[in-house]
């Protein structure tokens, strides 16, 4: 079906977040006891943990509980949270200028973000107020890849899965939703990105 709507995810393919910008000075550059403290202490999950709406500062204490002799690094996760916000990926914001600008479609968007830290990003990136609306997983308190969140972002806008395209660089996220019926690019880069949406048909 041709493409109407035009879901994106915001981190890894709009925005460049990383820990690494806070965590590698941290560490002296050594990226095996950086990635270790990811490994074990800070880890993915717990960190998603939060982007489906578990409050920063109790996260904060239960991982010092469970490794106190790392609190200093573990405080310094969500208190040194904006520095980790890199900057907009610059050749997907243009993509998207055109989208947002173009009669024939609808964007919006869907992300993995804590409630508590999302205002420092709206007010920070101008880009992020082109979108219809946002879906953000901590105000919703579930997120991707789990089905909920998908249906919500359809019907909050009423949009229908065959002709709504989502753009995701986490390929679990892109498959849950090419399971619910929507079509899909897994984002690598912004240059990939276009070539992948004129193949879709998107005229950009």
């Amino acid at each position: 079906m041709e493409v109407k709507n035009i879901i994106f995810d915001l981190g890894g393919v709009l925005v460049d977040w990383n820990p690494d910008y806070v965590f590698l000075d941290e560490f002296g550059g050594d990226r095996k006891k950086m990635q270790r403290f990811y490994d074990e202490v800070c880890t993915f999950d717990w960190n998603e943990n939060q982007d489906a709406g578990y409050p920063l500062a109790q996260a904060t204490e239960d991982r010092v509980a469970l490794f106190p002799e790392q609190e200093a690094r573990i405080r310094m996760y969500y208190g040194r949270w904006e520095e980790m916000l890199g900057g907009p990926i610059a050749g997907t914001v243009a993509l998207l200028k055109k989208l947002v600008d173009h009669p024939d479609y609808r964007v919006v968007a869907l992300t993995n973000w804590s409630a508590e830290t999302f205002p420092i990003a709206l007010a920070r990136f101008d880009f992020l107020h082109w979108f219809e609306g946002i879906v953000v997983s901590g105000t919703e308190q579930t997120r991707k890849p789990f089905p909920e969140i998908y249906q919500t972002t359809l019907e909050r806008f009423s949009l229908e899965a065959p002709a709504s395209l989502f753009i995701d660089d986490n390929a679990r996220n892109i498959a849950a939703a090419a399971a619910l019926g929507i079509q899909t690019i897994h984002f690598k880069n912004p240059d990939q990105l276009k070539t992948d949406l004129r193949t879709k048909g998107i005229r950009i």
